[in-house]
């Protein structure tokens, strides 16, 4: 009973791993990709300053011009927002100094337009962003590893979803199935073909078993509304109104009636510079004034979002706007919000400083191995049975064929999709209308070539000349950033700029990857035929033919 158990789960572990497979590779790469989206960004649009270049200014200068400003653009808004000049986790990097403000709202509507203007940090003059070409940017990569592409929004988020579950399946009946788990931690045998494989899968599952269980159930808590909406639909119902008013209660907005908005008598300065002294020189990372009817007018100065969990609420401290007294003011978050908000933390790693956000990046590329090993060991038994049983139906071998193609397009022929996307980012005209969506095109447009190219070539050749492709597609692109920008590494590297230099470097460090699988696999393609051909005496063997 025991045994047949394990065996049962090790068919559950197979085919639920078979099945979304392919789509889990593409959800980890674009993943991985969005633990550095704001340096993917920044790597695409070069006409941004380096980093540390902008220019600074004293706070309580700033914060006179930027009330000066707001005065003069924003009279009678529903509330004014200034964000001074800092570093912050969320959104991750460096914020300029910006002016923000909301509109009064239009009858029947809850909330205003919204506008916003950067300013000179020096002299406080609105000054038109250097925004850098039109891109999708790393931030393109991150939304498609959840909601896909070319497919409405809930679509994309319900086939993820579905997938991710299936995953958490395969994780579960993955370390049932492997009794010897931690033996196998161990063990690598090179050389074995089959049961390499499986070696490696075992491997590099092991070291990071504590990151898929995480990250397959924390990314199922991001879409839990929609995943199980049965308990929300009974309680509020199923209609959008029904809906609207769930997420209003759980998740409240100022929606009261304002004042409009005049300047705060308070010394606004003076209150961040208070709020300085308490947090420390730097910490502060705005300011925020509002005059709800009814209670007072106040001013929060809000903190700069720093390595914590609780990276989505930021600190603050409420002043009256009159006279510049502490208010008080509730921000008690139920134990629930905290521990939702702690997962969703964990999941997209905002908290995290520089050395475990690589933590993070390694741990998804190893996610990516063991999709990518566990698909090709599937086919290298299938292949193996097949050749074993001389009398299987062409159905059977058609299936394999498919799966071997599916398998030579999304492992090797995604990683060259996404180098593509990179290339057109520099290639494509700035001034070319839509240019974000022909960066997506090009990506899935070389993405659907390598399935192509995967179905009309032997399958080793295709794997060996796609890997080989990719190889170049990734080296050559710090090449073709010196040629084509003045953000490359002979410029980055002695600035100290590391979030440019470092997407250089590992697009090399990618390269040099890709570079090692192509040899490894040549290699032991090579000797796979030259040991088959004394058993097949004089009919040759073909790379296709010979065993993986």
């Amino acid at each position: 009973m025991k045994e047949g158990f394990r065996q049962s789960m090790a068919w559950l572990h197979t085919w639920t791993g078979v099945v979304v497979g392919w789509v889990l590779f593409f959800v980890f790469v674009t993943g991985t990709a969005g633990y550095v989206d704001n340096e993917i960004t920044r790597w695409m649009k070069p006409e941004l300053p380096l980093a540390g270049q902008a220019q600074k200014g004293e706070r309580d200068t700033q914060v006179r011009l930027a009330l000066d400003r707001l005065e003069a653009v924003a009279p009678g808004a529903r509330n004014w927002t200034v964000t001074l000049p800092h570093q912050s986790l969320n959104p991750r990097g460096e914020h300029p100094f910006l002016i923000s403000w909301e509109d009064m709202p239009g009858r029947n509507h809850e909330q205003g337009r919204r506008g916003s203007e950067i300013l000179d940090p020096v002299t406080g003059e609105f000054s038109v962003e250097t925004e850098g070409r039109a891109t999708g940017g790393g931030g393109l990569l991150y939304r498609m590893h959840y909601i896909l592409h070319y497919m409405p929004y809930q679509t994309g988020i319900a086939l993820v979803g579905a997938c991710t579950m299936l995953m958490f399946l395969a994780i579960l009946s993955g370390v049932i199935t492997h009794k010897k788990i931690f033996t196998d931690f161990f063990t690598f045998r090179p050389g074995k073909g089959q049961r390499s494989w499986l070696d490696a899968h075992n491997v590099v599952s092991v070291m990071s078993l504590p990151f898929f269980l995480m990250i397959t159930y924390t990314g199922l808590m991001f879409f839990a509304f929609d995943y199980m909406p049965a308990a929300r639909d009974v309680v509020y119902g199923s209609t959008q109104a029904d809906r609207q008013a769930y997420f209003r209660e759980a998740f409240p907005r100022d929606t009261g009636t304002h004042d409009p908005m005049v300047r705060p008598a308070a010394d606004v300065a003076g209150l961040v510079a208070r709020a300085e002294a308490e947090w420390g020189a730097g910490k502060v990372a705005g300011v925020r004034m509002a005059r709800p009817q009814g209670e007072p007018a106040y001013v929060d100065v809000t903190r700069v979002v720093d390595g914590r969990l609780l990276v989505y609420v930021a600190d603050r401290l409420r002043y009256s706007a009159e006279d510049g007294r502490p208010l008080s003011h509730d921000d008690r978050r139920s134990n629930t919000q905290n521990v939702r908000d702690v997962m969703l933390s964990l999941h997209e790693g905002l908290f995290a400083n520089w050395w475990l956000r690589w933590l993070y990046v390694i741990m998804g590329l190893m996610g990516c191995a063991v999709i990518g090993t566990g698909l090709v060991m599937w086919t290298v038994k299938r292949r193996t049975q097949h050749q074993k049983k001389h009398g299987s139906s062409r159905l059977d071998a058609a299936g394999l064929r498919v799966v071997e193609v599916l398998n030579a397009g999304t492992l090797v022929g995604l990683p060259l999709a996404v180098a593509a996307y990179f290339w057109a980012n520099r290639l494509l005209p700035v001034s070319l209308g839509s240019r974000p969506d022909w960066e997506a095109h090009c990506m899935f447009l070389v993405w659907g070539w390598s399935f192509l190219y995967a179905s009309l070539r032997p399958l080793k050749r295709a794997w060996l000349e796609l890997l080989w492709l990719t190889v170049a597609a990734y080296a050559l692109l710090p090449v073709l950033n010196a040629l084509t920008t003045q953000r490359h590494l002979g410029v980055t590297l002695p600035h100290g700029d590391w979030g440019l230099a470092g997407f250089d470097l590992s697009m090399l460090g990618l390269a040099a990857i890709f570079a090692y699988i192509a040899h490894k696999l040549r290699r032991r393609w090579l000797v796979a035929v030259a040991q088959a051909r004394p058993a097949a005496g004089a009919v040759p063997v073909t790379a296709r033919e010979s065993t993986t």
